[in-house]
């Protein structure tokens, strides 16, 4: 396999720690974002978005990393990223999902250069949009992550969980992890999140997480 990754990409780091839970060798190839690479002719040929991750295997191309993610996680069951029951699915699916199509999204790498860019928009008021929608959606998660302890207790089952679900890493820690990396280095304010910031921890003790990390990358070392 091989991986088209920006180290500090959001949705790259995702499909990074998948492809290190599941043990899987990959060949990495860096797409600079903040230089353009992405949206250069020979890569908006193999993605047509000109963005990353794009994962190469068995001679085809995938794209978005929560589709590269389910995939990889049907072709490869052992360690599975899901629960075995379809409530339990759907139920870090939403979780994932929250973070993947609610939070990245507004604060994106083309979203903030638009702001800067074509919106005018001042360093300061660029960084009170990432810091409103980063927070508001951290704490709408934790909200949830609190409810499904709840909910797991109702049914008998062990919680508050190590992870976001369970006590494995699943779907949702794999989103969850490239989130707080960024709202760490944007300075977000992360307290009052104690649910939320348990499960991080426990994913950043586990070695897939930390070898999947922006530093750990061939261009993050650059």
């Amino acid at each position: 396999m091989k991986l088209f990754s920006y180290f500090r990409s959001s949705a790259s780091f995702r499909v990074r720690i998948a492809l290190a839970l599941k043990g899987l060798p990959y060949d990495y190839a860096a797409v600079h974002l903040v230089r353009g690479e992405q949206l250069q002719p020979e890569y908006r040929e193999l993605h047509p978005d000109g963005l990353v991750p794009a994962l190469e295997d068995a001679g085809e191309v995938l794209t978005q990393s929560m589709a590269i993610m389910e995939y990889l996680n049907e072709v490869h069951p052992e360690r599975p990223l899901l629960p075995a029951d379809a409530l339990g699915r759907a139920k870090v699916r939403a979780l994932a999902q929250s973070i993947a199509c609610e939070i990245h999204p507004l604060n994106n790498l083309r979203v903030l250069k638009y702001l800067k860019g074509p919106m005018q928009l001042e360093e300061a008021a660029k960084d009170q949009w990432y810091h409103h929608w980063t927070r508001s959606g951290l704490e709408a998660f934790e909200q949830q992550i609190s409810a499904l302890d709840t909910w797991q207790q109702q049914r008998g089952l062990p919680a508050p969980h190590t992870f976001c679900f369970g006590e494995s890493p699943t779907l949702a820690d794999c989103c969850l992890v490239p989130l707080i990396f960024n709202a760490k280095r944007f300075a977000v304010s992360l307290d009052g999140l104690p649910r939320t910031m348990a499960a991080f921890d426990a994913c950043m003790a586990l070695e897939a997480f930390q070898s999947a990390s922006p530093d750990a990358c061939p261009d993050g070392k650059s």
